[in-house]
């Protein structure tokens, strides 16, 4: 399970990030290649972000299996219609600008037949390799998923996903560093700073000194921070609302606590 509050310490670090995915969803019209790219960087901010989406839809009572096609029905209509045309670039939390048009999506799903199906016309992963590819670290308790309001879970879990999926970017850059051993033993102690670490039993099992675990401790503990807000940069439209959108999400992991 994800401790909450180191997690929402650690969403803060170095700064200093290009263009974000969610500005240049933002970049469509003009010629082809920027509409495909536009869309493109949405659809891969909609695969990154399914867990709070499908999450938001089961707490509102639907059965497993229309929950499931409401998620897959959402963000079918997002890549294939005017969506992006209705987003306010000067609001841009991705986030925000997600969970209402969820909201107004759902509010409207009794009353529309559905014109797109699972699977649709559009090339999106299926439900099943959705599950597969992206395994969920979080795991809270039912009674405590129970009492969180269907919109503090949708960013529980959005910031859950933010922390995922900066481990698991600092893991495939150790991967390639032959560095994967060092990753495993330490990645459990990147989000706290616990008084009781054995450096001396970390270094006996990585055989090193307990010098160059601390410096190899301190070292990933900074690249997985740099990874944490670079996650948070690619759903703002303005770099200056990092530390915004960071603080909204560090609120949202500490109501678990």
């Amino acid at each position: 399970m994800l401790n909450s509050q180191a997690a929402a310490r650690d969403l803060a670090g170095p700064r200093g990030f290009a263009t974000t995915r969610w500005s240049l969803s933002h970049s469509a019209g003009g010629s082809d290649t920027n509409e495909q790219n536009a869309r493109e960087a949405l659809g891969e901010l909609c695969r990154t972000y399914w867990r709070p989406v499908f999450l938001f839809v089961s707490r509102q009572g639907y059965p497993l299996e229309e929950a499931q096609d409401l998620t897959q029905d959402f963000f079918a209509m997002i890549l294939e219609s005017d969506w992006l045309q209705h987003a306010d670039k000067h609001r841009g939390r991705f986030r925000s600008f997600l969970l209402k048009s969820l909201q107004n999506f759902l509010s409207h799903a009794k009353e529309r037949t559905r014109a797109v199906k699972r699977g649709g016309r559009m090339e999106f992963v299926s439900w099943d390799e959705w599950m597969a590819e992206a395994p969920s670290q979080l795991s809270l308790p039912a009674e405590t998923l129970q009492y969180i309001p269907p919109e503090q879970l949708f960013d529980l879990r959005w910031a859950a996903t933010v922390v995922e999926h900066a481990l698991q970017r600092l893991r495939e850059e150790c991967e390639t560093k032959s560095r994967l051993r060092l990753f495993e033993t330490l990645s459990v102690h990147l989000m706290s700073e616990r008084s009781d670490l054995s450096y001396a039993s970390l270094a006996r099992a990585l055989g090193i000194a307990e010098a160059m675990v601390k410096k190899q401790l301190h070292n990933l503990r900074k690249r997985y921070r740099w990874f944490l807000r670079d996650e948070v940069a690619h759903t703002v439209e303005n770099i200056a609302d990092i530390d915004d959108e960071i603080r909204h999400l560090c609120a949202a992991l500490a109501e678990t606590n």
